[in-house]
């Protein structure tokens, strides 16, 4: 994938990009979040300083003990408050507004991945990176709010203990400064590891889901059980585990020597030792602080050092480790398609003549031809067969017709208008198309064949009859397929479930139809009646269909033999078979093998 202007931003440029996007989905929430926890740790910080100093001060000049009693209950209540208000906000509110975050940040995903053509996801890098994205997208969302959230409120921390600190001892603040600091790059390179990290286990971990996956889908069940095949796949679900281990462990190393190192020098040299030994000296042998004094330095300059140790160390690492993940998400969410819309709306009306015009095509990254020189003009109301062995070419064919990726060379002209110069979307809506590996989705039956939530019941129970669909629908078409949701969900065979998709293309108000193996899963008879209907049904429409049973083409208006990209033969199918071709020979072993099975 070519690389966009937005990627290899900095910690500050993505992380402002992540809130922005947060606050323009819940304002209230990325707001409130923050202030919750200002409320939740600011109070106990101040306490522990001016509170306990209070206390001490109270008692060595001999106060009452109900100024003292009085000064406690105030802090205790101070602190039940501010318990309270975080427990209300996320009952209340935060709950509700963090699915609406995790909801509106994987829409606009799941909403840039439709817009995007099939080109990229035939990138691997930019897949892996998607794939990342969207399996991470709970988990980051909620630790750049964590992320956030403490980070204000710890500048806040930071700033008003030093206040208080500044009148006590400013020195102690400048040992604090020292220790801390001294490990911002260290805390840097661990979070650069724990991203490198991160990285380096998804693929593995994508190959183990994988594996583990094929054990409880449905569509695998019957092969796993009566095959051997589950040994292999057992060994190399442990293989791929072992394998993410491995490569986890090669990082955790370092990474758990970096966080002992850098414990062991802020926590226990800098504070325990250093920080001590000065607040003990001035206290004892130069007098400069008493009891509250050496209380309120030691617990301030504490509370100084973890909200620096935060703001520095802390938030460097997983800021370097969230913003390499949100690059990811700028990325994906700023690619452009290579499909651009045109500037005029196609009208979805009467089928009008397509013009292939030497057309040529290859993927990405491939030095070789898919297509090559394609010429075909398909007139109104035609059926068409593309036939050929795998790899021919057809599917990238209708694939191009459709738009999912465009032409290298060549144009494909309806009409007089190059598809290029019209919309994406008004341009698809002409055509219906059932792809190979159709899916059948757990929905209602007329969901699956309107493919949309509101249907004309009649125009569905009408394609699923021109489709040969015939099975007794208990609900009518409100049934529910598959047992996904529902346990009454009505499962289907490979038949029948074809013959659904195979109604969509009927149910569909449109001038072209591409039928990519519409029998493929269907048995001879099934297939003759299909053909009946099919070609009945779709009177007033041009069909494009692609065929490796070839007495499904017999009814074809015209035939176009492809192989390696490339059209070897065409014709109607009495023509093609007295050229005597490959066409021809195909036709025959099919015809040979049918009859042996009779």
């Amino acid at each position: 994938m070519k690389k966009t202007k937005n990627e290899n931003h900095g910690i500050l440029s993505n992380s402002w990009y992540m809130l922005r996007l947060m606050f323009s989905i819940s304002p209230g929430l990325v707001l409130g979040e923050i202030f919750e926890e200002i409320i939740t740790i600011l109070p106990g910080k101040l306490i522990s300083v001016i509170g306990i100093k209070f206390v001490i001060d109270e008692v060595q000049n001999g106060a009452d003990s109900k100024k003292i009693i009085a000064g406690v209950a105030l802090m205790v209540g101070v602190l039940i408050l501010a318990r309270i208000f975080s427990s209300a906000f996320y009952e209340l509110y935060g709950h509700r507004e963090r699915e609406k975050m995790y909801l509106g940040i994987h829409s606009k995903l799941y909403n840039k991945a439709i817009e995007l053509d099939l080109a990229k996801y035939d990138n691997p890098s930019f897949y892996g990176d998607f794939i990342l994205a969207v399996q991470t997208s709970s988990e980051n969302i909620q630790s750049f709010l964590e992320n956030i959230r403490h980070y204000v409120a710890q500048i806040i921390s930071f700033l008003s203990i030093s206040a208080v600190m500044l009148t006590i001892d400013p020195i102690c603040l400048l040992i604090v400064f020292i220790f801390v600091f001294g490990f911002v790059p260290l805390g840097r390179y661990l979070g650069n590891l724990q991203m490198k990290r991160r990285e380096a286990i998804v693929e593995k971990e994508r190959k183990s889901d994988y594996f583990a996956r094929l054990f409880y889908l449905q569509d695998y069940a019957g092969e796993i059980r009566t095959s051997g095949i589950k040994n292999l796949l057992l060994k190399r679900f442990d293989e791929s585990v072992e394998d993410t281990y491995r490569t986890e462990g090669k990082f955790l190393k370092k990474i758990e020597w970096g966080f002992f190192a850098q414990e062991t020098g802020i926590q226990v040299i800098g504070f325990m030792l250093a920080l001590t030994a000065y607040i003990g000296y001035q206290t004892l042998v130069t007098g400069k602080l008493d009891a509250s004094d050496f209380v309120a330095a030691f617990n301030g300059a504490v509370q100084i050092g973890a909200s620096i140790l935060y703001l520095t160390v802390y938030s460097i690492r997983t800021f370097t480790e969230r913003a390499k993940m949100i690059e990811k998400y700028r990325v994906f969410l700023a690619a452009e398609s290579d499909i651009i819309d045109g500037d005029s709306v196609a009208v979805c009306d009467k089928p009008e003549t397509i013009r292939i015009n030497d057309i040529s095509f290859r993927y990405e990254g491939s030095e070789k031809y898919a297509l090559e020189n394609i010429n075909i003009e398909i007139k109104p109301y035609e059926k068409i067969a593309l036939v050929g062995y795998n790899g021919a070419g057809k599917t990238t064919l209708t694939n191009l017709l459709l738009r999912l990726y465009d032409v290298t060379d060549g144009s494909i002209k309806i009409g007089d208008t190059d598809i290029r110069d019209v919309t994406v979307e008004s341009h698809r809506e002409r055509f219906s198309a059932v792809f190979q590996d159709f899916q059948i989705f757990s929905a209602t039956i007329g969901e699956n064949v309107a493919l949309e939530k509101d249907f004309d019941e009649e125009r569905v129970l009408k394609a699923l009859k021109a489709a040969g669909f015939n099975k007794e629908l208990p609900d009518g078409v409100n049934t529910i397929l598959l047992r996904e949701f529902d346990d009454n969900g009505m499962m289907l065979s490979g038949g029948e479930q074809q013959k659904i998709a195979i109604a969509r293309a009927f149910y569909k108000k449109c001038p072209f139809i591409i039928l990519d193996e519409p029998s493929a899963n269907l048995d001879p008879m099934s297939e003759y009646e299909l053909n009946r209907t099919m070609m009945q049904a779709s009177e007033e429409k041009t069909v494009i269909f692609i065929s490796h049973r070839l007495s499904t083409t017999r009814h074809a208006d015209r035939i176009f033999m492809m192989e390696k990209g490339k059209i070897i033969e065409s014709g109607s199918h009495e023509e093609l078979m007295k050229l005597g071709g490959k066409y021809a020979e195909m036709f025959t072993l099919q015809a040979e093998k049918y009859n042996e099975n009779l």
